[in-house]
Protein backbone atom coordinates (compact mmCIF):
# COMPACT_ATOMS: atom_id res chain seq x y z
CA UNK A 1 0.00 0.00 0.00
CA UNK A 2 1.45 3.89 -0.96
CA UNK A 3 0.45 6.84 1.19
CA UNK A 4 -2.54 8.66 0.04
CA UNK A 5 0.17 11.54 -1.92
CA UNK A 6 -1.71 14.85 -0.39
CA UNK A 7 1.47 16.69 1.52
CA UNK A 8 4.00 18.70 -0.63
CA UNK A 9 7.38 16.82 1.68
CA UNK A 10 10.70 18.30 1.76
CA UNK A 11 13.55 16.02 1.75
CA UNK A 12 13.83 15.72 5.48
CA UNK A 13 13.41 13.36 8.09
CA UNK A 14 13.59 14.41 11.01
CA UNK A 15 15.01 11.68 13.85
CA UNK A 16 15.38 14.01 16.64
CA UNK A 17 14.15 16.86 18.71
CA UNK A 18 14.71 19.40 21.59
CA UNK A 19 13.84 23.02 22.47
CA UNK A 20 13.78 24.82 19.47
CA UNK A 21 16.20 22.90 17.36
CA UNK A 22 15.78 19.52 15.16
CA UNK A 23 18.22 16.99 13.97
CA UNK A 24 17.83 14.94 10.67
CA UNK A 25 18.70 11.43 9.51
CA UNK A 26 22.16 12.78 8.85
CA UNK A 27 22.95 14.31 11.81
CA UNK A 28 22.12 18.25 11.04
CA UNK A 29 21.25 20.95 12.82
CA UNK A 30 18.19 22.29 12.01
CA UNK A 31 16.62 25.79 14.11
CA UNK A 32 12.98 25.48 14.38
CA UNK A 33 10.70 28.54 13.89
CA UNK A 34 7.83 26.70 12.51
CA UNK A 35 6.87 24.19 15.42
CA UNK A 36 4.37 22.03 12.74
CA UNK A 37 2.27 25.18 12.11
CA UNK A 38 2.55 26.36 15.67
CA UNK A 39 2.07 23.06 17.61
CA UNK A 40 5.42 22.92 19.85
CA UNK A 41 4.35 25.99 22.21
CA UNK A 42 7.22 24.84 25.30
CA UNK A 43 9.71 23.18 23.05
CA UNK A 44 10.20 20.02 21.84
CA UNK A 45 10.58 16.41 24.12
CA UNK A 46 10.40 19.64 27.14
CA UNK A 47 11.44 17.22 29.80
CA UNK A 48 8.27 17.94 32.23
CA UNK A 49 5.90 17.11 29.30
CA UNK A 50 8.15 13.62 28.96
CA UNK A 51 7.62 13.00 32.17
CA UNK A 52 4.14 13.78 32.40
CA UNK A 53 2.88 11.89 29.36
CA UNK A 54 5.34 8.75 31.08
CA UNK A 55 4.10 8.40 34.21
CA UNK A 56 0.59 8.34 32.53
CA UNK A 57 1.45 6.24 30.29
CA UNK A 58 2.31 3.72 32.95
CA UNK A 59 -0.58 4.35 34.56
CA UNK A 60 -3.68 3.89 32.06
CA UNK A 61 -3.56 5.32 28.57
CA UNK A 62 -7.34 5.70 27.43
CA UNK A 63 -10.66 4.79 28.72
CA UNK A 64 -13.73 6.39 26.91
CA UNK A 65 -16.05 9.28 28.33
CA UNK A 66 -18.28 6.76 29.80
CA UNK A 67 -16.14 6.79 32.90
CA UNK A 68 -14.96 9.75 35.34
CA UNK A 69 -11.97 10.88 34.48
CA UNK A 70 -10.15 13.13 36.88
CA UNK A 71 -7.50 14.77 34.44
CA UNK A 72 -10.56 16.17 32.52
CA UNK A 73 -11.55 18.23 35.79
CA UNK A 74 -8.17 19.08 36.46
CA UNK A 75 -7.16 20.58 32.92
CA UNK A 76 -10.48 22.19 33.18
CA UNK A 77 -9.49 24.28 36.59
CA UNK A 78 -6.21 25.26 34.84
CA UNK A 79 -7.20 26.29 31.55
CA UNK A 80 -9.58 28.31 33.44
CA UNK A 81 -7.29 29.59 35.86
CA UNK A 82 -4.49 30.23 32.80
CA UNK A 83 -6.74 31.80 30.36
CA UNK A 84 -8.56 33.57 32.94
CA UNK A 85 -11.63 32.21 31.61
CA UNK A 86 -12.38 30.29 35.13
CA UNK A 87 -16.22 30.65 34.84
CA UNK A 88 -16.17 28.83 31.27
CA UNK A 89 -16.90 25.32 30.36
CA UNK A 90 -14.82 22.71 28.24
CA UNK A 91 -15.42 20.31 26.13
CA UNK A 92 -12.41 18.26 25.08
CA UNK A 93 -11.89 17.16 21.03
CA UNK A 94 -9.02 16.05 19.08
CA UNK A 95 -8.14 18.72 16.83
CA UNK A 96 -8.89 22.04 15.52
CA UNK A 97 -11.28 21.60 13.13
CA UNK A 98 -13.37 18.86 15.05
CA UNK A 99 -13.48 22.18 17.96
CA UNK A 100 -14.41 24.25 15.23
CA UNK A 101 -17.27 21.97 13.88
CA UNK A 102 -18.46 21.46 17.48
CA UNK A 103 -18.51 25.49 18.36
CA UNK A 104 -20.67 26.39 15.47
CA UNK A 105 -22.82 23.30 16.25
CA UNK A 106 -23.42 24.71 19.65
CA UNK A 107 -24.26 28.00 18.54
CA UNK A 108 -26.68 26.47 16.33
CA UNK A 109 -28.26 24.25 19.09
CA UNK A 110 -28.51 27.70 21.36
CA UNK A 111 -30.40 30.12 18.35
CA UNK A 112 -31.82 27.81 16.40
CA UNK A 113 -30.24 29.30 13.38
CA UNK A 114 -28.25 27.79 10.26
CA UNK A 115 -25.83 31.48 8.73
CA UNK A 116 -22.69 31.78 9.63
CA UNK A 117 -20.33 34.79 8.61
CA UNK A 118 -16.61 34.10 8.26
CA UNK A 119 -14.22 36.19 6.20
CA UNK A 120 -12.17 36.45 3.56
CA UNK A 121 -8.89 34.79 4.14
CA UNK A 122 -9.99 32.59 6.97
CA UNK A 123 -8.92 29.09 7.60
CA UNK A 124 -11.14 27.35 10.23
CA UNK A 125 -10.62 23.34 9.16
CA UNK A 126 -11.10 20.80 6.31
CA UNK A 127 -14.42 19.20 7.46
CA UNK A 128 -17.91 19.67 6.68
CA UNK A 129 -18.66 22.76 8.01
CA UNK A 130 -15.09 23.99 9.11
CA UNK A 131 -13.94 23.72 5.68
CA UNK A 132 -16.94 25.49 4.02
CA UNK A 133 -16.39 28.39 6.32
CA UNK A 134 -12.68 28.30 4.91
CA UNK A 135 -11.78 30.43 2.53
CA UNK A 136 -10.46 28.26 -0.15
CA UNK A 137 -12.93 26.79 -2.64
CA UNK A 138 -10.43 24.20 -3.94
CA UNK A 139 -10.47 22.25 -0.74
CA UNK A 140 -14.35 22.50 -0.62
CA UNK A 141 -15.60 19.19 -1.99
CA UNK A 142 -19.42 19.93 -3.75
CA UNK A 143 -20.64 17.85 -0.74
CA UNK A 144 -19.31 20.25 1.73
CA UNK A 145 -21.06 23.19 -0.45
CA UNK A 146 -23.78 25.31 1.23
CA UNK A 147 -25.51 28.66 0.94
CA UNK A 148 -25.65 29.09 4.47
CA UNK A 149 -21.85 30.57 5.01
CA UNK A 150 -21.35 34.03 4.46
CA UNK A 151 -18.21 35.86 3.77
CA UNK A 152 -17.24 39.22 3.96
CA UNK A 153 -14.09 41.03 3.66
CA UNK A 154 -11.70 41.34 6.43
CA UNK A 155 -11.88 43.61 9.10
CA UNK A 156 -14.60 45.46 7.34
CA UNK A 157 -16.87 47.04 9.95
CA UNK A 158 -19.39 48.34 7.13
CA UNK A 159 -19.73 45.40 6.09
CA UNK A 160 -20.14 43.45 8.98
CA UNK A 161 -22.87 45.81 9.82
CA UNK A 162 -24.63 45.51 6.78
CA UNK A 163 -24.83 41.86 6.81
CA UNK A 164 -26.28 41.91 10.04
CA UNK A 165 -28.83 43.88 9.33
CA UNK A 166 -29.92 41.88 6.33
CA UNK A 167 -29.79 38.59 7.67
CA UNK A 168 -29.97 39.38 11.87
CA UNK A 169 -32.56 36.82 13.16
CA UNK A 170 -31.00 33.91 10.56
CA UNK A 171 -27.09 34.80 11.69
CA UNK A 172 -26.48 31.87 14.06
CA UNK A 173 -22.68 32.90 14.42
CA UNK A 174 -19.83 34.42 13.81
CA UNK A 175 -16.02 33.29 13.67
CA UNK A 176 -12.76 34.81 13.40
CA UNK A 177 -9.42 34.26 14.09
CA UNK A 178 -7.84 36.79 16.54
CA UNK A 179 -5.32 36.85 13.72
CA UNK A 180 -5.58 34.90 10.44
CA UNK A 181 -3.04 32.05 10.00
CA UNK A 182 -2.77 30.68 6.58
CA UNK A 183 -4.63 34.05 5.62
CA UNK A 184 -1.03 35.60 5.67
CA UNK A 185 -0.52 36.74 9.41
CA UNK A 186 -3.62 39.16 9.31
CA UNK A 187 -4.93 40.59 12.68
CA UNK A 188 -8.74 41.68 13.18
CA UNK A 189 -8.63 45.24 14.70
CA UNK A 190 -9.82 45.43 18.03
CA UNK A 191 -12.44 48.00 17.21
CA UNK A 192 -13.64 45.17 14.58
CA UNK A 193 -14.04 42.75 17.22
CA UNK A 194 -15.76 44.86 19.94
CA UNK A 195 -18.11 45.60 16.71
CA UNK A 196 -18.67 41.70 16.21
CA UNK A 197 -18.93 41.38 20.04
CA UNK A 198 -22.06 43.98 20.18
CA UNK A 199 -24.30 42.98 16.83
CA UNK A 200 -23.95 39.19 18.57
CA UNK A 201 -25.40 40.50 21.64
CA UNK A 202 -27.79 42.49 19.58
CA UNK A 203 -29.20 39.92 17.39
CA UNK A 204 -28.51 37.06 19.68
CA UNK A 205 -25.49 35.46 17.51
CA UNK A 206 -22.68 33.78 18.86
CA UNK A 207 -19.03 35.09 18.70
CA UNK A 208 -16.77 31.95 18.19
CA UNK A 209 -13.01 32.93 18.36
CA UNK A 210 -10.94 30.94 16.43
CA UNK A 211 -8.50 30.98 18.65
CA UNK A 212 -6.83 27.25 16.87
CA UNK A 213 -3.73 28.95 15.64
CA UNK A 214 -3.30 32.12 17.76
CA UNK A 215 -4.14 30.67 20.87
CA UNK A 216 -2.79 29.28 23.80
CA UNK A 217 -0.32 32.43 24.75
CA UNK A 218 1.52 32.70 21.31
CA UNK A 219 0.66 36.37 21.17
CA UNK A 220 1.63 37.48 24.82
CA UNK A 221 -2.73 36.90 25.58
CA UNK A 222 -4.13 33.59 26.22
CA UNK A 223 -6.51 34.19 23.23
CA UNK A 224 -4.97 36.94 20.97
CA UNK A 225 -8.86 38.08 21.12
CA UNK A 226 -8.08 39.35 24.63
CA UNK A 227 -6.47 42.45 23.26
CA UNK A 228 -9.73 43.83 21.89
CA UNK A 229 -10.85 43.41 25.81
CA UNK A 230 -14.51 41.75 25.08
CA UNK A 231 -15.27 37.75 26.17
CA UNK A 232 -16.15 35.45 23.06
CA UNK A 233 -18.57 33.09 23.72
CA UNK A 234 -16.86 30.27 22.59
CA UNK A 235 -13.13 29.76 22.01
CA UNK A 236 -11.53 27.01 20.03
CA UNK A 237 -8.08 25.35 21.00
CA UNK A 238 -5.78 22.70 19.30
CA UNK A 239 -2.41 23.26 17.94
CA UNK A 240 -0.40 24.29 20.64
CA UNK A 241 -2.59 22.60 23.22
CA UNK A 242 -0.64 19.74 23.52
CA UNK A 243 2.75 20.17 22.18
CA UNK A 244 2.55 17.50 19.18
CA UNK A 245 -0.21 15.13 20.84
CA UNK A 246 -3.24 15.41 19.39
CA UNK A 247 -5.53 17.41 21.60
CA UNK A 248 -8.42 20.18 20.98
CA UNK A 249 -11.19 21.72 22.95
CA UNK A 250 -13.64 24.48 23.25
CA UNK A 251 -14.12 27.06 26.43
CA UNK A 252 -17.43 28.03 26.72
CA UNK A 253 -19.22 30.39 28.49
CA UNK A 254 -21.86 29.84 31.05
CA UNK A 255 -24.74 30.86 29.44
CA UNK A 256 -24.72 27.47 27.48
CA UNK A 257 -26.68 25.23 28.96
CA UNK A 258 -25.54 21.53 28.31
CA UNK A 259 -27.50 18.38 27.91
CA UNK A 260 -26.39 14.06 27.58
CA UNK A 261 -25.53 13.76 23.86
CA UNK A 262 -25.51 17.53 23.02
CA UNK A 263 -21.45 17.00 21.70
CA UNK A 264 -19.45 14.10 22.01
CA UNK A 265 -16.33 12.43 20.87
CA UNK A 266 -14.23 8.73 21.53
CA UNK A 267 -10.90 9.97 21.88
CA UNK A 268 -11.06 13.63 23.42
CA UNK A 269 -10.42 14.42 27.05
CA UNK A 270 -8.51 10.93 27.00
CA UNK A 271 -5.92 10.45 29.87
CA UNK A 272 -3.13 10.74 27.77
CA UNK A 273 -4.43 13.74 26.13
CA UNK A 274 -4.97 15.80 29.12
CA UNK A 275 -1.69 14.79 30.50
CA UNK A 276 -0.40 16.30 27.80
CA UNK A 277 -2.35 19.53 27.93
CA UNK A 278 -1.46 19.73 31.78
CA UNK A 279 1.85 19.82 31.30
CA UNK A 280 1.39 22.38 28.33
CA UNK A 281 -0.15 24.60 30.79
CA UNK A 282 2.06 23.85 33.89
CA UNK A 283 5.36 24.61 31.75
CA UNK A 284 3.47 28.07 30.10
CA UNK A 285 2.95 29.05 34.02
CA UNK A 286 5.93 28.18 35.68
CA UNK A 287 8.19 29.83 32.97
CA UNK A 288 6.04 32.74 32.30
CA UNK A 289 6.03 31.67 28.88
CA UNK A 290 3.25 33.84 27.82
CA UNK A 291 5.94 37.37 28.67
CA UNK A 292 8.41 35.35 27.07
CA UNK A 293 6.45 35.24 23.54
CA UNK A 294 5.65 38.74 23.89
CA UNK A 295 9.35 40.18 24.60
CA UNK A 296 10.86 37.90 22.06
CA UNK A 297 8.10 38.41 19.22
CA UNK A 298 8.69 42.53 19.97
CA UNK A 299 11.59 42.31 19.83
CA UNK A 300 12.06 40.35 16.42
CA UNK A 301 9.22 42.35 14.78
CA UNK A 302 10.93 45.36 15.99
CA UNK A 303 14.02 44.07 13.95
CA UNK A 304 12.63 42.47 11.08
CA UNK A 305 10.75 46.16 10.98
CA UNK A 306 14.33 47.79 10.21
CA UNK A 307 15.52 45.71 7.03
CA UNK A 308 15.01 47.40 4.16
CA UNK A 309 13.96 44.62 1.61
CA UNK A 310 10.92 43.92 3.72
CA UNK A 311 7.92 45.01 2.76
CA UNK A 312 5.61 44.31 5.39
CA UNK A 313 5.94 43.14 8.98
CA UNK A 314 2.83 41.52 10.60
CA UNK A 315 1.49 39.77 13.62
CA UNK A 316 1.60 39.96 17.42
CA UNK A 317 4.47 38.10 20.09
CA UNK A 318 5.18 34.68 18.50
CA UNK A 319 3.07 34.79 15.37
CA UNK A 320 4.88 36.98 12.93
CA UNK A 321 4.41 37.19 9.05
CA UNK A 322 7.26 38.69 7.20
CA UNK A 323 5.87 39.75 3.76
CA UNK A 324 8.42 39.99 0.94
CA UNK A 325 8.41 40.89 -3.11
CA UNK A 326 7.89 38.14 -4.94
CA UNK A 327 11.52 38.44 -6.42
CA UNK A 328 12.72 37.11 -3.02
CA UNK A 329 10.32 34.48 -3.51
CA UNK A 330 13.05 31.70 -3.24
CA UNK A 331 14.12 33.02 0.58
CA UNK A 332 12.09 30.33 2.51
CA UNK A 333 13.29 27.77 0.72
CA UNK A 334 16.43 28.89 1.52
CA UNK A 335 16.08 29.29 4.36
CA UNK A 336 15.56 25.72 5.05
CA UNK A 337 17.76 23.86 2.74
CA UNK A 338 21.23 26.87 2.72
CA UNK A 339 20.57 27.85 5.85
CA UNK A 340 18.63 25.21 8.09
CA UNK A 341 15.89 27.14 9.36
CA UNK A 342 12.40 26.06 9.67
CA UNK A 343 9.68 28.46 8.89
CA UNK A 344 6.14 28.03 7.08
CA UNK A 345 4.47 30.07 4.20
CA UNK A 346 1.25 32.05 3.56
CA UNK A 347 0.37 33.52 0.28
CA UNK A 348 1.47 35.26 -1.92
CA UNK A 349 5.03 35.03 -0.27
CA UNK A 350 4.58 35.78 3.30
CA UNK A 351 7.26 34.01 5.69
CA UNK A 352 5.30 32.90 8.82
CA UNK A 353 7.20 32.21 11.85
CA UNK A 354 5.66 30.16 14.77
CA UNK A 355 8.11 28.97 17.10
CA UNK A 356 8.02 27.92 20.57
CA UNK A 357 6.75 30.13 23.41
CA UNK A 358 10.15 30.14 25.44
CA UNK A 359 12.20 30.88 21.92
CA UNK A 360 15.52 32.23 23.40
CA UNK A 361 16.96 35.77 22.23
CA UNK A 362 19.70 33.41 21.27
CA UNK A 363 17.80 32.28 18.64
CA UNK A 364 15.80 34.74 17.41
CA UNK A 365 19.58 36.68 16.60
CA UNK A 366 20.05 33.38 14.59
CA UNK A 367 17.11 33.92 13.06
CA UNK A 368 18.05 37.68 12.10
CA UNK A 369 21.16 36.99 11.20
CA UNK A 370 20.89 34.39 8.26
CA UNK A 371 17.77 35.40 7.52
CA UNK A 372 19.77 38.73 6.35
CA UNK A 373 22.17 36.60 4.62
CA UNK A 374 19.27 35.08 2.73
CA UNK A 375 17.83 37.78 1.45
CA UNK A 376 21.16 38.66 0.16
CA UNK A 377 20.90 35.49 -1.85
Amino acid sequence: MNLFDVYPLNNIEITKASGSNVWDAEGEQYLDLYGGHAVISIGHTHPHYVARLTEQLDKVGFYSNSVKIPLQVQLAEKLGQVSGKADYQLFLCNSGAEANENALKLASFYNGRKKVIAFKGAFHGRTSLAVSATDNPKIIAPINETDNIIFLPHDDEAALTQAFESYGNEITAVIIEGIQGVGGIKEASVSFLKLIRSLCDQYNAVYIADSVQCGYGRTGKFYSHDYAGVDADVYTMAKGMGNGFPVAGISIAPKFKPWHGMLGTTFGGNHLACAAALAVLEVIEQDNLMKNAEEIGTYLITELKKIEAVKEVRGRGLMIGIDLPQTLSNVKKDLLFKHKIFTGEAKPNVIRLLPALNLTKDHADQFLNEFKKALKG
